[in-house]
């Protein structure tokens, strides 16, 4: 059983105060996705434009965080959240970097896997705050939690990939290229002796009709695996990376200046009911003076 211990101070270094740099990077990418919207709609690529509409919605889930849960996202966090939005939706798939830079997608999962352990964390405070429940972790069995919380969700979204592809033959699970390839179907004693093929440098297809047709792709097809598996291990690296640092902000009492750049803070009862008048104030909006 973890060792019960009270919960990180709040830094004194945070206060609530006017989130201009999170205002400016919203109007500015919610003015591009706008900007797109309209090209889109003008070129008749109404799946493009869909894409548009739920970025801005996605735009909108920062702020409703805040206000559902009560807590205070850092600027840098809450930025970071919003170029991932934009990044993966209009760059990643309207713009197609996913294809034009072999790594976008890596880059990507590598900040899913740090924001997720974020959220893992921020949640994990936010019981260990709350009165009414018994839930007191120690700093490592909160980066733990934070952790496991990030690495299922990248768990889930592969599962969700799987299935558009198996449904819908979308191909969200880049195919990647391999020279060399091991498997035991080739075992000539149909036993499980592994079969190695190296040197592989294209791939016939003979089709239902009896033609045949060459990739010409430079060497075998592998339809997803090595993708999920690098999409889960770089996920892996930016939960872990997340994971450590929350396990050091707690550790200290929420000093260091470098974690509390990234570390969702939960807003005290006075702290709430001053922000209560301003509850419908969304991301990108400065409050009313």
């Amino acid at each position: 059983m973890s060792k019960e211990i009270q919960p990180a101070a709040a830094p004194e270094n945070r206060p609530q105060k006017p989130k201009k740099a999170v205002y400016v990077t919203y109007f500015v990418l919610r003015l591009s996705v706008i900007v797109m919207l309209v090209a889109q709609v003008f070129r008749g690529n109404f799946e493009n434009v869909l894409l548009c509409v739920l970025t801005l919605v996605l735009f909108t889930l920062p702020s409703a965080f805040e206000r559902r849960l009560h807590v205070d996202l850092p600027d840098t966090l809450e930025i970071i959240i919003l170029l991932f939005i934009y990044a993966a939706e209009i760059l990643g798939e309207i713009q197609s970097y996913y294809t034009a830079f072999p790594y976008w997608d890596t880059m990507l999962h590598t900040i899913n896997g740090f924001l997720c352990a974020a959220i893992g964390f921020a949640l994990v405070d936010i019981l260990n705050r709350e009165e009414r429940i018994s839930l007191h972790l120690s700093p490592f069995f909160m980066a733990v939690v934070a952790f496991c919380f990030s690495m299922t969700i990248g768990v889930l979204w592969e599962f969700f990939e799987f299935a558009m592809d198996q449904m819908f033959l979308f191909d969200m699970q880049k195919d990647v290229i391999l020279n060399t390839i091991s498997t035991v179907n080739l075992d000539p004693n149909h036993g499980t002796q592994a079969v190695v093929i190296e040197g592989i440098q294209d791939v016939i297809l003979v089709l239902s009709d009896g033609t045949q047709r060459a990739l010409g792709l430079g060497g075998y097809l592998d339809v997803g695996i090595v993708d999920t598996m690098q999409d889960l291990l770089v996920n892996f690296a930016g939960a872990t990376v997340f994971s450590l640092i929350g396990f050091f902000y707690v550790k200290s009492r929420g000093k260091g200046r470098f974690a509390n750049r990234f570390i969702p803070r939960v807003l005290t009862h006075a702290e709430q009911e001053k922000l209560a008048p301003q509850d419908g104030t969304e991301c990108g909006q400065a409050p009313e003076e």
